[in-house]
């Protein structure tokens, strides 16, 4: 389901590929659609790298936590509806979700400041790139109320608290 490329080491010792598959696919799980035959590209970098990749695609010279491209507009027409579905996986082929870039330093240094496990900080992240993958956004506010409550929600059935709290 993710392939994953680590640019920068530090992320094998945090254990991404475990972090990643599991979020990725309770994410799936969770919205009801199959866990097998979609795939997800992972590029697991450092705060230099994603703000190159910020810059060239959002103009934001800045670095961020994490950043996605989705292989489909499955954008909601109405704030707070839900997205279109993506097409069902291709049996023999399988189905590209799009990609997600998540930088270490970013991660690190947000977890730090409020005390979260950086664990559970990244699985939250890569729930949160998945949600985008899949045509959900937070830039309309019911869209991200939305967004929100399945991020807390597919968090909760896997034992982690609501990252929009306290």
């Amino acid at each position: 389901m993710t392939d994953i490329v680590i640019e920068d080491p530090r992320w094998e010792e945090a254990g991404l590929d475990a972090l990643a598959e599991d979020a990725a696919l309770k994410a799936l799980e969770y919205l009801g659609f199959p866990v097998d035959g979609y795939e997800i590209a992972i590029l697991a970098c450092d705060d230099a790298r994603i703000a190159d990749l910020n810059a060239e695609f959002r103009d934001k010279p800045t670095p961020t936590n994490v950043l996605s491209w989705p292989s489909y507009d499955l954008a909601a027409d109405e704030d707070g509806a839900r997205p279109h579905p993506p097409p069902p996986p291709d049996p023999m082929m399988g189905e590209s979700l799009g990609d997600i870039a998540i930088a270490y330093d970013t991660c690190l240094r947000e977890a730090d400041a409020v005390g979260k496990d950086m664990a559970d900080h990244v699985t939250h992240l890569i729930v949160h790139g998945v949600l985008h993958l899949l045509g959900y956004d937070h830039v309309r506010d019911r869209d991200a109320t939305l967004m929100e409550g399945l991020e807390t929600k597919i968090l909760g059935k896997m034992g982690i608290a609501d990252p929009y709290r306290g």
